[in-house]
């Protein structure tokens, strides 16, 4: 019985290991996500999928999760939506700071499905307009590096524009 007990997990994540290359939910270089961790799939084992998150960890899941947790593979839908979060103070050209990030997003050259590019306004709080621009990739590139370079070329194209993003100091002063 304390064998039978000890083994159970052991003998489910085997199966599940099994399944998951009958199943092909998923193989090698696929970008997926499950429960916390996400990255890229190294290696599928009789008992572990082992992930490299997108900061380089090396994350050992067992294979009996997958199949009792929602997961999502990226890789096979070939879209991969970006989502990037910015402020803007109240006093700024709202209409043209949108439009400024849209044409921006849309001459990066890692974006794909142009015509799917928008920015929305989330809500407006204490004087700061938070905004969410949304763009799709291209297959096969790195989000976080995307996000980072998206970022940067925004801040700097929103800034010769004449278009200030809200600092920390303005969301603090109009919170309180």
């Amino acid at each position: 019985v304390v064998a039978g007990v000890a083994l159970k997990d052991l003998v489910s994540s085997m199966f599940s290991g099994a399944l998951v290359g009958i199943d092909k939910s998923f193989a090698p270089g696929d970008y997926i996500s499950i429960k916390e961790v996400t990255g890229v799939v190294e290696k599928i084992g009789f008992l572990t999928t082992k992930i490299i998150t997108d900061d380089g960890k090396k994350v050992f899941v067992p294979n009996q999760l997958i199949f009792s947790a929602p997961f999502t593979n990226y890789s096979s839908s070939g879209q991969r939506k970006v989502f990037l979060d910015l402020q803007v103070a109240a006093d700024q050209d709202l209409e043209k700071t949108i439009q400024v990030i849209l044409e921006e997003i849309k001459s990066f050259e890692f974006t794909d499905h142009i015509d799917d590019t928008q920015v929305i306004i989330l809500k407006q709080s204490f004087g700061i307009f938070y905004l969410q621009a949304r763009f799709f990739m291209k297959t096969g590139k790195n989000i976080v590096q995307i996000k980072s370079d998206a970022l940067i070329k925004l801040k700097m194209k929103l800034e010769e524009s004449g278009i200030e993003l809200a600092t920390q100091t303005q969301i603090e002063t109009n919170n309180t």
